[in-house]
This record gives C-alpha cells, sequence and structure tokens, in this order.
C-alpha cells in the first residue's frame, strides 16, 4: 500500500517561521535574560541610597532612571517621580550623571548571548529550511550546485520486470540482450562483440518508453541512475554540464551500470549557432557529448534515453559511437493490444464474460498508458454499479469514455435536434455500409458526450492495417460527408454538427494530393513534409504559392465529389434511412448487429 504523503508546504511558511522565531527571541528571551541582571527597586530605596550618599553613578531619561551603588557591584533601576529638588541632592551625594551606563556581565554569558546563542539559531534554521527544500526539489543533492541529483533506482520485490511489459516485443528484445551482456560480458567479448554504447527509445507518448527502462533497471541487477533531461538545465551557465561530469563520474565508480536519460530532447536539440541561443542546453550537451565518446572510455556505462522528438536531436547525438542503436516503442498491434489488457487485468477481478480480442479491436490506434486507463475505468465503472466484477460491457463503455468522454445525463436536446442528430449518424452508418473497403459498424448513439459529440457512430475494423488504398481512403471521406448529406436530403437545412466531420475529411483529402501522391496532376511529388511524428503529425507545405493554389482547388473538387457520392447512396436508400433513423431516435442507442439486421430486412 502506498504512504499517503501530505502536501508540501510553501517556501514562505519556512521563512515566516524563520522571522517569526527570531522576532519570539528578540522580544520575549532577551528581555527575560537581560531582566535577571539588573536590580528594580522602588523610589524610597533609591531616595535612600541618595541620602546616604551611596550612588556612584546615575542615568536618567524619560521613563526610568538607571544607577549603580558607589562600589558599582551592581545596577539599579527605579521609576520617574515628580521631585524638582532630584538633581541637586544627586550631585551633593557625589553622583556621577552617565550617558550610558555599561551593565556588569560575564565575558563567557556576554560572548554567548551576543555571538554563539544567534549563530546556533541561524544554524539551526539553517539546516531544517535547507533540509526542507532538499525534499522539495527531489533529493540531497538538489541543492548542490553542480551535482547531478540522478536518483538510483532501488529494486524491490513489486519491481517492474519483462514479464510487465506487453505489446513491445522488438523493444524487449533489444533492451534483454543489453541485461545478458551484463550478466555475461565474456559470452559476447568471446566473439569479439562490443555492446552498443547508448539505445535510444523513440515513440508516441503513452506507449511505454519509461516503463520498459524500469523494467531493464528490474531485470538487470546492476546500478541504475535514472535522470531527466529538463534537470540538467540551470539557471547558471555552466551548472548542466557540471551535472552531467558529475554524473558520468558516479556511473563510472559503479560500472558496471545503466543510466537511463528520459525526455532527452530537453537537452539534445540541434545546435543552431544562432546568436541569443541557449548557451546553458549547448554547453550541457556538449559536456553529453564529449562523456559519451570522449578520450576516456566509459567501459561498462550503458546509456538507455526516451524522447518522442527524435527528429529534434543533434546528429552528433544521434550517431554511431554515440547512440548505436534506435529503439521504436510503437503504438501496439492488435495483438499487443490483447497483450497488454490482459497483463493490466490481472489486477482486477472479471467475469467469465470478458473478450479481451474483441475490446482489443474496439480499442484501436490506443497507446499502452490508454488502455491501462481503459482497464482502470471499468473497474470504477463497476465499482459505480455496486458489482465486484468487472464486465464487458463495463470495457465497452469505458473504451468510449476514454475516446468521447463520460455520457452528458443531464443534456436535454429538443426533439427537433434529436431527430436531426439520429439522421446524421446514420447518415455515416449508411454510408459506410453501403459501400466497399469499409470498416463494419460496431455502434450507433445519440447520447450526448463529455467531449462535446452529441452522438457517434463507431466502425472496428476486423485486423489492424497497416496500407490503405485510394479507393478506401474515398469511402472514408463519403462515410465522413455521410452526416452532412442526410440532413440536407431530410431537412433541406445544414447544421454545426459535421464541423468534425469537415476537418477530418479536409484532412484527408489533403494529405491525399500532398503526401500520397494519389493526385493526377502532381504524380508522386510531395507537396508537405511531416513534423513531430510521434506528437500530432504537424505539417509544413514546401511549395510555391501557385501549387498551395492548385492543391486547395483539388482538395475542394474531391471532397465535394465524395460528398455527392455520399448524398446519392442516401437517395438511393432513403427508406431505410427513414427506418434506421426512427429506431435510432426511439433507442438512442443501437449495436453493429440491429444496424445489419434492419439493412438486411430492408434489403429483402
Amino acid at each position: 500500500m502506498k504512504e499517503v504523503k501530505s502536501p508540501k508546504k510553501p517556501l514562505i511558511y519556512y521563512y515566516g517561521m524563520a522571522m517569526l522565531i527570531i522576532f519570539l527571541f528578540n522580544m520575549v528571551v532577551s528581555p527575560m535574560l537581560m531582566k535577571g541582571r539588573i536590580v528594580e527597586v522602588d523610589y524610597g530605596t533609591f531616595m535612600k541610597m541618595t541620602d546616604e550618599k551611596n550612588i556612584g553613578r546615575v542615568q536618567m531619561d524619560s521613563a526610568e532612571i538607571i544607577f549603580t551603588d558607589k562600589e558599582e557591584t551592581a545596577i539599579y533601576t527605579t521609576g520617574i517621580m515628580n521631585d524638582p529638588g532630584l538633581t541637586e541632592r544627586l550631585y551633593d551625594a557625589g553622583a556621577v550623571f552617565a550617558k550610558d551606563i555599561e551593565r556588569p556581565t560575564s565575558p563567557l554569558m556576554s560572548i554567548f548571548l551576543s555571538v554563539i546563542l544567534p549563530m546556533l539559531i541561524f544554524i539551526a534554521l539553517g539546516q531544517y529550511v535547507g533540509r526542507k527544500l532538499t525534499e522539495r526539489a527531489g533529493g540531497p543533492n538538489a541543492m548542490m550546485f553542480g551535482k547531478s541529483n540522478a536518483k538510483v533506482y532501488v529494486q524491490s520485490t513489486e519491481g517492474i520486470h519483462f514479464d510487465d511489459v506487453a505489446g513491445e516485443d522488438e523493444a524487449k528484445e533489444s533492451l534483454k540482450e543489453i541485461v545478458d551482456y551484463l550478466h555475461n560480458p565474456k559470452k559476447y567479448t568471446d566473439v569479439g562483440a562490443s555492446m552498443p554504447k547508448g539505445l535510444l527509445l523513440v515513440g508516441p507518448p503513452g506507449t511505454g518508453k519509461t516503463m520498459l527502462a524500469k523494467a531493464v533497471a528490474g531485470e538487470a541487477n546492476v546500478p541504475f541512475f535514472s535522470m531527466s533531461g529538463s534537470e540538467f538545465v540551470e539557471m547558471f551557465v555552466g551548472m548542466g554540464a557540471s551535472k552531467v561530469r558529475d554524473l558520468f563520474k558516479q556511473a563510472k565508480e559503479k560500472a558496471p551500470c545503466i543510466v537511463f536519460i528520459d525526455e532527452i530532447d530537453a537537452i539534445g536539440k540541434k545546435r543552431d549557432g544562432q546568436i541569443g541561443g541557449n548557451d546553458e542546453r549547448e554547453q550541457t550537451l556538449n559536456q553529453l557529448l564529449t562523456e559519451m565518446d570522449g578520450f576516456e572510455g566509459n567501459n561498462g556505462v550503458i546509456i538507455l534515453a526516451a524522447t518522442n522528438r527524435p527528429e529534434s536531436l543533434d546528429p552528433a547525438l544521434t550517431r554511431p559511437g554515440r547512440f548505436d542503436r534506435r529503439v521504436p516503442v510503437e503504438l501496439p498491434d492488435l495483438a499487443g493490444r490483447e497483450a497488454i489488457l490482459k497483463v493490466h487485468a490481472k489486477k482486477i477481478r472479471l467475469s467469465d464474460d470478458v473478450d479481451f480480442h474483441t475490446i482489443a479491436r474496439m480499442a484501436s490506434g490506443t497507446s499502452g498508458a490508454e488502455l491501462a486507463n481503459i482497464v482502470n475505468e471499468a473497474a470504477l465503472r463497476a465499482v459505480r454499479s455496486d458489482r465486484t466484477v468487472v464486465t464487458q460491457a463495463d470495457l465497452e463503455e469505458s473504451i468510449e469514455v476514454v475516446i468521447a468522454g463520460y455520457q452528458k445525463k443531464n443534456a436535454i436536446m429538443s426533439d427537433s435536434e434529436k431527430k436531426v442528430v439520429s439522421y446524421h449518424e446514420i447518415g455515416h452508418a449508411l454510408v459506410a455500409a453501403m459501400q466497399s473497403h469499409s470498416a463494419p459498424v460496431q455502434k450507433i448513439t445519440i447520447i450526448p458526450r463529455t467531449s462535446g459529440a452529441l452522438g457517434y457512430t463507431m466502425q472496428v475494423e476486423q485486423g489492424d492495417k497497416v496500407l490503405m488504398t485510394k479507393q478506401e481512403i474515398e469511402n472514408k471521406i463519403a462515410t465522413f460527408t455521410g452526416g452532412r448529406a442526410a440532413e440536407e436530403i431530410v431537412f433541406g437545412e445544414i447544421t454545426t454538427g459535421a464541423s468534425n466531420d469537415i476537418e477530418q475529411a479536409t484532412k484527408l483529402a489533403r494529405a491525399m494530393i500532398t503526401r500520397y501522391g494519389m493526385s493526377e496532376e502532381f504524380d508522386m511529388v510531395a507537396m508537405e513534409t511531416v513534423t513531430n511524428q510521434y506528437l500530432g503529425g504537424d505539417t509544413t507545405l514546401a511549395c510555391s504559392a501557385d501549387t498551395q493554389k492548385e492543391i486547395d482547388r483539388r482538395v475542394v473538387e474531391l471532397v465535394k465529389e465524395q460528398h455527392e457520392k455520399a448524398r446519392q447512396i442516401l437517395k438511393d436508400n432513403r427508406g431505410k434511412l427513414d427506418e434506421l433513423a426512427s429506431f435510432l431516435y426511439e433507442k438512442e442507442t443501437i449495436t453493429g448487429e440491429e444496424f445489419m439486421e434492419i439493412l438486411g430486412k430492408e434489403e429483402g
């Protein structure tokens, strides 16, 4: 069971506590210590000592009178009274009027109070605040400039191993070879083989790059240093490079070992040499390059790094000799998704009706992290329903939650809007079903979701598709336009509900022309390039303004052509469209089997 940590207090809390202690010391403790060294007497005692001429030095101010006896063995204080002849009597008694009477104290006590005690207080406060700052920064080395705060992985009985990572068999093979080399180096040196100095894990977010590194730590039985690329970047120039030197110094002392740098693109970006660049990051990168392939060898030190932006890394960093091997950690295929679901399902109680193959097909395009979230959402749904086991329906609903959000149970649509959405979704499904090479319809619903969707049509491929033909892409565009086409045919009006469909159809049409070479005018010429392929895949046009104009014209023609095809399909099947839309209007959610059953009856 994980320990629940109390929330960390802000730094102003500790500074405030320090100021409060100092204030209390000055206002309470110090006066109390001083009070024990001065004798307070009443005014009558002062007058008696004056009459007896037993007054040594005297100091008068507006609030009190401070005086000593003749031998100055003690310091006395008394209050001020209305005594007009006091000054003359003091003069006659032989008193000496002083400006500042020095309080006689022990030399040791004076040193203790003025030097040692304040020093002890500040040292204690400094230690306390420093310890709290260190805890906030993440480790004992966090407050040491130039020292790496790399975390050394400590194995435990609940550590992650290769058996806990599914769906990335090729990546595991590369990493298992590293672990085997660390356990049995002689097997490789006898052949003359040497292990790669560095392995770069690349892939989309959530595919398990960091988890694979933890699995290496769980299997290797060697020291495993873990550090994020952003932790090298400091406010002061040169501190990041110093951290790199210290990290590799520790690694060499512990060799054989593994050093894992997560999100290495934070320090490994290409050096552009422009004025005003990030000098600290570039110095850190230069030091990393030197440490990985300098004059001094790093025998026994293997570098693992992870990033989802490999195209932004400096070529000097990714060349052989530094990162010899690039290990892709891609989105899992159908078999991989099924294996990942089974791994995460070990933690929950399942009913006998769960079919992971069906769930894996429905969750096409999801990452390992999203699959873990799907399983957890299914377990939460079972708890909300007061059940102790997770069913197939829970898992199917959790896929929709992850993809489209929760059902908006309080959302109320008018009858006219509900009817429009029904025809819109049936338009998508009917166009898809009446075309060849289209994915079968799995589910149609008009229940609004928190993502903003008023309804959706789920299509599920029977297996993973790696390649798509020109006809398949055109059919997808026609399917996207089917919702708007149904609105036009039935109502003679169009609504804003097709905004996402329009975006998806336009994106596909543009990709056909600019990237896939599916246009007769441009043949096999790439007009745009993809950047950040693992982070959304943004595109950049690489053509003249005239060519861009021609591309826009072709995109419009292509979408209009498929829109017209969708309209014609719905016109030819108007009876099926009306019957299916009425059925969906009443039921709100229908399955693919119900959809195909009604469609088959119409055909009969």
